[in-house]
């Protein structure tokens, strides 16, 4: 009997992005802001610093504080969550930080304070990785010195395939989810986590394929600030 062909439940390949479009300077107030749909996912960033931290007494004498607050609508979801910040909120607020805190040259503005706000709007799998590939293109258009963005993706393992960019029923009916954060071009990762059963190989593979997914984001990340910096140019020009 001829073996079932694989397929994803939104019909990629193991190897296809779900369709991803970046949008820059979305926000007028904030100092850097971004917009990214991946998906079904939506969501906007937006960065406000270096500034005066509060409270004083966290300041450090010696680079500046990283904030950040990851936050779901409640309608981001099917079922209606709580507008109540959550447990997972706040762990997922502290993972994005911890995997754009690198790439910022935070020794450069010390006293000071750099929040970043995240709006999950819409929901649809791996938004951890989305979050940070909007929160770093804030931070960019923000004009913050950075060594290198950092650009993000979730492999999987789903059917015993492993796939790249998980989805929703992905996520949730997987078997294993590995996000991936990196400095493309320093080749840094920045976050590596896991959450299921892998073997050996198939973390091998999961976490290249995780890898070529993020440096194709970057890919995008770079041609979305192009256009923003040569949309600016046009508009000093006239």
């Amino acid at each position: 009997m001829p073996r079932k062909k694989f397929a994803r439940p939104d019909g990629r390949k193991a190897d296809e992005i779900r369709p991803l479009s970046m949008r820059i300077g979305v926000i007028k107030n904030a100092d850097g802001s971004a917009e990214i749909r991946l998906g079904g996912n939506w969501i906007i960033a937006a960065v406000y610093g270096p500034k005066e931290h509060h409270p004083r007494f966290k300041v450090s004498q010696e680079r500046a504080i990283v904030n950040c607050r990851y936050h779901m609508v409640p309608y981001s979801v099917p079922e209606r969550k709580s507008p109540r910040p959550s447990r997972r909120e706040g762990e997922i607020s502290m993972v994005i930080r911890e995997a754009l805190a690198p790439a910022l040259i935070l020794e450069e503005f010390p006293e000071s304070g750099i929040d970043i706000f995240i709006e999950v709007l819409q929901a649809e799998g791996s938004t951890r990785v989305t979050s940070i590939n909007v929160a770093a293109l804030a931070l960019a258009e923000a004009g913050l010195p950075m060594r290198d963005l950092v650009s993000a993706c979730a492999a999987g393992k789903y059917q015993d395939h492993i796939v790249v960019d998980v989805g929703e029923i992905e996520d949730k009916q997987g078997q294993a989810d590995l996000p991936v954060a990196l400095m493309p071009n320093l080749n840094q990762i920045t976050l590596l986590q896991m959450d299921g059963h892998l073997t050996h190989d198939e973390l091998k593979e999961a976490l290249d394929v995780a890898i070529g997914g993020a440096r194709h984001i970057h890919e995008m990340q770079t041609e979305a600030l192009k256009g923003a910096i040569q949309k600016m140019r046009t508009l000093e020009s006239t």
